[in-house]
Formats: C-alpha cells, sequence, structure tokens
C-alpha cells in the first residue's frame, strides 16, 4: 500500500475517535453543568476539558473568560480550533475523499453524509438548542463509521490502518481524560486501594466519579464488574488495566499491536517492539504499583510512549511529519 494511502486512512480514523471523545467531554461536563455546583467548581470543570486537549493557552488568547457557552462554540464549530468537532469531522470526510477508491461505498457514504448533517444542524443551531441530543448525534455517527468499517470493508491492510488510527486516537484520549480528571485529587488516594479518605471521598463525590466513568461508556460497565460504590482506585485499574473494558489502555493497546502485527514490515521491527512492551506493561501491571508510584507520572509516562509509538508509525507506513 501507498504510504500516503495508509496516512489518509489512519488519520481518517483518528479524527472520527477525536470527534467522539470531543463530544463525549462535553456532553459529562454540559450534564454537570446543570446540577448545583458553586461558579468555581463549574470553571474548574471547564477549564479541565480545555486542559484534556491542551487548548487552555488558544482559548484564553481568542476567548479570555471561561463560559460554558464560549467553550462550548469554541470545542464543536469553531473553525479556527483544529480539535473542534467540526474540524475533525471535516478532516476525516476529507481524508476519505481523498482515497475514496480504497473504501467501500458505505464507508465513504457515511463519513460525507456525517460531514454535511453536521454543517446542518450548525447552522439551524441543534447544538444551542439540545447539546446533550448534538453530542449523541456525534457518537451514534463514530459509531456508525466503525460498524460500517468493520461491517464491510475487506480486511486487508487499509482496513488495519483504520483500526491503529481509531485506537491509538482512543488511548491518548482515555490517558489524557484520566490525567486531568484524577491529578487534582491524587493525594488523596496515592498509595493504592488502602489509601486514606478514598472510599469517604468517593462515597461524598459520586457524581464526579460516575462522570468520568460515562465519559467512557463505564458505568455500567464498572458496576458489572465491580458491583460495589465507585471507589478512584477501582476506577482507574477498569480504564487503565481492564483488557475486557473497550475504551481502557490495555484494550486500545491490545488492538494497536494485532493490527501493527498484520502491517509489520522489515523497518517496523522496532516499532513493533516498543507497542508490544507497552501492552505487555499494561497486561501485567498492577493498579496498587501504579498507584504507589503517583498515577500523573504514569500517565504522563504513557502518553509519551504513545507519542513515540505515533512517530515510529508514521516514519515506518506513512507520510513522514515534518520536524
Amino acid at each position: 500500500m501507498l504510504s500516503r494511502t495508509a496516512d489518509h486512512l489512519f488519520w481518517m480514523a483518528r479524527y472520527m475517535e477525536r470527534a467522539e471523545n470531543t463530544a463525549r467531554m462535553l456532553d459529562v461536563n454540559y450534564q454537570a453543568s446543570l446540577m448545583p455546583q458553586s461558579a468555581d467548581e463549574a470553571e474548574k470543570g471547564w477549564k479541565g476539558l480545555l486542559g484534556i486537549s491542551e487548548l487552555t493557552g488558544d482559548f484564553a488568547k481568542r476567548h479570555g473568560e471561561v463560559t460554558p457557552r464560549a467553550v462550548m462554540d469554541y470545542m464543536i464549530s469553531d473553525a479556527e480550533n483544529g480539535s473542534s468537532i467540526r474540524n475533525c469531522l471535516l478532516a476525516a470526510r476529507e481524508n476519505a475523499r481523498a482515497v475514496r477508491g480504497t473504501l467501500t461505498t458505505e464507508v465513504w457514504e457515511t463519513q460525507n453524509q456525517t460531514w454535511l448533517e453536521f454543517q446542518r444542524m450548525v447552522t439551524e443551531g441543534a447544538f444551542q438548542r439540545d447539546p446533550a441530543e448534538g453530542f449523541e448525534w456525534v457518537k451514534f455517527r463514530s459509531h456508525l463509521s466503525r460498524g460500517v468499517t468493520v461491517g464491510t470493508m475487506l480486511q486487508d491492510e487499509a482496513f488495519h490502518f483504520l483500526r491503529i488510527g481509531s485506537f491509538l486516537e482512543r488511548a491518548d484520549n482515555t490517558a489524557r481524560l484520566l490525567d486531568v480528571k484524577f491529578h487534582a485529587v491524587e493525594s488523596e488516594f496515592h498509595g493504592g486501594a488502602n489509601g486514606g479518605g478514598a472510599g469517604k471521598d468517593i462515597e461524598v463525590d459520586f457524581y464526579h466519579w460516575s462522570g468520568i466513568l460515562r465519559s467512557v461508556s463505564g458505568f455500567e460497565v464498572y458496576r458489572k464488574a465491580y458491583r460495589n460504590v465507585i471507589r478512584p482506585e477501582k476506577v482507574a485499574e477498569l480504564l487503565i488495566l481492564r483488557a475486557d473494558m473497550p475504551r481502557s489502555l490495555a484494550a486500545c493497546m491490545q488492538e494497536v499491536v494485532v493490527n501493527l502485527e498484520m502491517v509489520a514490515n522489515e523497518q517496523s521491527t522496532e516499532t513493533l517492539r516498543h507497542a508490544g512492551r507497552l501492552r505487555a506493561d499494561l497486561r501485567y501491571g498492577r493498579i496498587d504499583e501504579i498507584l504507589a508510584t503517583g498515577l500523573h507520572a504514569y500517565l504522563t509516562q504513557f502518553l509519551e510512549r504513545v507519542g513515540t509509538l505515533g512517530v515510529g508509525i508514521s516514519r515506518d507506513f506513512l507520510v513522514p511529519v515534518a520536524a
């Protein structure tokens, strides 16, 4: 496969996944904003969302004061924000158009129709009228995109590059979400399951932790897996080490490695080894050891390793990113 074709497929999938992840975070913040809370708490939530995407500086430069409406407009439809849902869906569509002949008709039509429908919704003010419904629509279109890909495409190199893009992006986002949401309270459960006031705090702040779980469709999964009160160390374990949780770091890296193995070539040995070691660390890791050394430090290192892996994939298979 031509590296440019692989590049378009990889980024098409990444941008579609990024649009969904942004919608998930916005939806949780929006739902939380409807609950009784102080102005400081509400502002902290919206600032945290910008922090996850590393957009705090850009937003401050262009908009100044952090308000729910300003952040939502910035993250949904701002043409100058490269990470807005608008730009993610547009980029996914343009990458799909560039490799139209590699995709099935269903995959292309799903991408194209998603972009056209989004434009219509923004023009008609759908996201202002009912943000929650708009975010659900974005998530549904992302689910549809993945489902159509799995259901109609030959599982050849094109398919594998799409899967690599999706799960590398998902791993990055899950780690960022965990880092921002847990970093502020890490000292309260540092050291593992028996750390200080973890249980007490989590019972008091049920909605905070359930919000984190809901942002990755993990609330019902948590209840099924642990059957007890939501505890921060168990939330971390679920979203980092549980390979049976679809949006966990372990599950994402499993998919990345499996699909990388299918497209491996002579020059990708080091990249595949790097991905395999990352998967092994998650497969055999223990949450008490991770918490004992510091969750923030662990997630920071994970994000650096995922970044290095992305550079390796780009170097070995795709159009190299200019330094």
